[in-house]
């Protein structure tokens, strides 16, 4: 079945950020003239999704009120309120029902990337795992997760914001994947639960089936977790677009 369906992940404080997140929520910074998140909200209606849940916590009313009911941008958004964060991962299960009739797309909310989600969900069906999660290439991944992967691209090792003893490879994910619905019973009911921290760890040591998916040279990723960063991406995203 093809993906429909994204949970596009908005809910998270921003704090590394300081001043820069007093009255905006993060994913609501502006990039090359528009907000953070519309970037991904264009992608995901570029790629052919219908249907996006976007979970909402800290000033949550300014992203409802700029997106409203999605159509202008090609979709239907649907809105899922948080008075306690729930995790990234009880964030989906907060939503269960909507994600339990077919495969679906949990992107994050606060990165910016250029990769292919029609190549992610073509691998994702041709290795017909529990998930598959899109791969980028850092030399320093203390801040993100170190993937070990077989050259089948099967998944044997997830490690979220790994000491620099446990980081045994460079891949890390990209904060985009594509889940089958069968993952929905395999997300620990613990508040808050993460995607990283909990559930990849855990679908593992079931032996699970998780892949992995090479985003290539062309196929970027861009995080906006400190000042520094966000004002790289702002020059780097200027026109609008990503850097050639």
């Amino acid at each position: 079945m093809r993906v429909q369906k994204a949970m596009l992940l908005a809910a998270g404080h921003g704090r590394r950020l300081g001043s820069l997140t007093d009255e905006l929520p993060k994913p609501m910074l502006p990039i090359g003239g528009r907000p953070l998140i519309e970037h991904t909200v264009i992608q995901l209606a570029s790629a052919g999704i219908r249907e996006v849940m976007v979970n909402l916590h800290r000033r949550g009313d300014v992203i409802q009120a700029y997106f409203g009911d999605g159509q202008r941008f090609g979709l239907q958004i649907h809105y899922s309120h948080e008075p306690q964060l729930l995790g990234t991962a009880g964030a989906i299960t907060k939503c269960r029902e909507f994600f339990e009739d077919g495969p679906f797309f949990v992107l994050y909310g606060d990165n910016l990337t250029t990769c292919r989600l029609a190549n992610l969900t073509a691998h994702h069906e041709e290795r017909r795992g529990v998930g598959t999660i899109a791969l980028f290439w850092r030399d320093d991944v203390s801040a993100h997760s170190s993937v070990e992967i077989q050259d089948d691209t099967r998944i044997t090792k997830f490690v979220e914001k790994p000491l620099a003893a446990e980081a045994s490879s460079r891949w890390i994910s990209a904060g985009v994947i594509a889940f089958e619905p069968a993952v929905l019973s395999q997300i620990p009911s613990t508040v808050p639960c993460d995607i990283g921290f909990d559930v990849f760890p855990r679908l593992l040591a079931s032996g699970q089936n998780l892949y992995g998916y090479y985003m290539t040279g062309d196929e970027r990723l861009w995080w906006i977790d400190t000042p520094d960063h966000y004002r790289h991406t702002q020059e780097l995203w200027r026109n609008g677009l990503p850097p050639g």
